[in-house]
């Protein structure tokens, strides 16, 4: 017990710390996993077992069992007497019941035909669930960039913070030593409940996006859960490896193989049949008595002319592949006109990305003569203040502009087909 006790602790840690630190690919493969439509592919398995197992009894022999009890209002009889010879007419009512065997000898290859068409419209049946999971990984992206996004400007609302309190101890001694106006620790002090807002309201956010992505993964996420960020690599290539492209060839044989079993539909089919019966009369009909009886043979079933129809089903079919085909065709063009939008994104941002870092280390040189000209009373603390906050916003482009880069990126990936 106490061993089993101490396996429980070692998982339900395990579990813990699972829902504390998560990366971008165990968010993809829980989504995967845990939507609720990731149970299809199972269940369409288990339905195509069954529906093979259905088909293959074609090919074992068929019972039918019937029995039947009839009145006629006349019967049979001879026409004219012959002397010394008695006819006995049979019975107006009339009692059969019989069991028949039916086995199929030649089917002309219907029943193959049958298994392979089920076993293609399991595999495009499965692939379509795969397509759909596929397409949640850019909601999984728009969460999971967006709570990234919060880290990073707590992280600088922190840094911002901590700044503040530290000039507010210097504006103090300021004061107390009759340096500063006495009011000038009183702005920084409202900057810091402004600060404290901010913190409340992305601690708000933050806890709804997680909530939202705990609810797409299936997984519950702590709400102090911290997310790694990814180093995301791309290669900027108009390359399409999307499931859909997959899908579409697989919708493509499923109609092929239809098409082979609609050809085989008009083949000729071979039965063996026995009949046993137990009734009155029997075969005899000149013996009005309970008797048993039996048959046996073969029959042949072909369909040598059904006006064409089966030919105008193929027919059919090869349209469905043409339409196939356009929408293959459309795909494509549609994927690559978002590649290359998603290509410009990813410069555009890489510039932003530069022009930002510039801006910044202008902005510091400015903070830090702001710094000095408050610690010798020439400016204001609001005048400080707007340059620490002017500072913080040029960061949080910065910081904005590199979690939109690795959005883009990752959505560039996912667009291509390889997340």
């Amino acid at each position: 017990m106490r061993n089993l006790a101490k396996i429980i602790l070692i998982l339900i840690s395990f579990n813990s710390l699972a829902q504390e630190n998560l990366n971008l690919k165990d968010c993809y493969n829980l989504v995967t996993k845990n939507y609720p439509l990731a149970k299809q592919s199972q269940l369409y398995e288990k339905q195509n077992l069954l529906d093979i197992e259905v088909i293959k009894t074609e090919k074992l022999p068929q019972f039918d069992f019937s029995a039947q009890a009839t009145y006629q209002s006349d019967i049979t009889q001879m026409p004219v007497k012959i002397p010394n010879i008695s006819i006995e007419p049979p019975n107006k009512d009339q009692y059969k019941a019989t069991i028949s065997v039916n086995q199929l000898i030649y089917d002309g290859g219907m029943v193959n035909a049958s298994t392979h068409v089920k076993s293609d419209e399991l595999k495009t049946q499965q692939k379509q669930v795969e397509v759909t999971l596929y397409q949640l990984k850019k909601r999984v992206n728009q969460l999971y960039f967006s709570i990234l996004l919060i880290q990073e400007k707590k992280n600088l609302l922190t840094a911002k913070k901590n700044q503040l309190n530290s000039k507010l101890e210097e504006v103090k001694a300021g004061i107390k030593y009759g340096a500063l106006l006495p009011a000038s620790d009183k702005v920084l002090e409202a900057e810091l409940l402004k600060i404290a807002q901010q913190f409340f309201e992305l601690d708000l956010n933050k806890t709804n996006l997680i909530e939202t992505l705990s609810n797409l993964i299936g997984e519950p996420i702590s709400k102090s859960a911290t997310l790694e960020t990814p180093t995301i690599l791309t290669n900027l290539t108009t390359e399409i490896k999307r499931p859909e492209l997959e899908l579409f060839q697989l919708q493509k044989d499923y109609l092929e193989t239809s098409e082979k079993l609609i050809s085989k539909q008009n083949n000729p089919k071979l039965l063996g049949f026995a009949t046993g019966g137990y009734g009155n009369p029997g075969l005899n009909m000149l013996d009005n008595s309970f008797q048993t009886y039996y048959h046996l043979g073969i029959k042949l079933n072909w369909n040598v002319f059904d006006w064409n129809a089966n030919k105008k089903q193929r027919e059919s079919l090869l349209i469905n592949k043409d339409i196939i085909d356009t929408e293959t065709a459309a795909f494509k063009l549609n994927t690559t006109i978002e590649l290359t939008q998603q290509e410009t994104d990813i410069l555009r941002i890489s510039e932003l990305i530069e022009s930002d870092k510039s801006i910044i280390e202008l902005r510091k040189e400015i903070l830090k003569s702001a710094e000095s000209q408050l610690k010798n009373g020439v400016i204001t603390s609001s005048a400080y203040i707007t340059e620490l906050t002017n500072l913080y916003e040029d960061e949080n482009n910065l910081s904005t502009h590199k979690i939109e880069l690795l959005l883009a990126k990752s959505n560039y990936n996912l667009t291509q087909g390889i997340p």
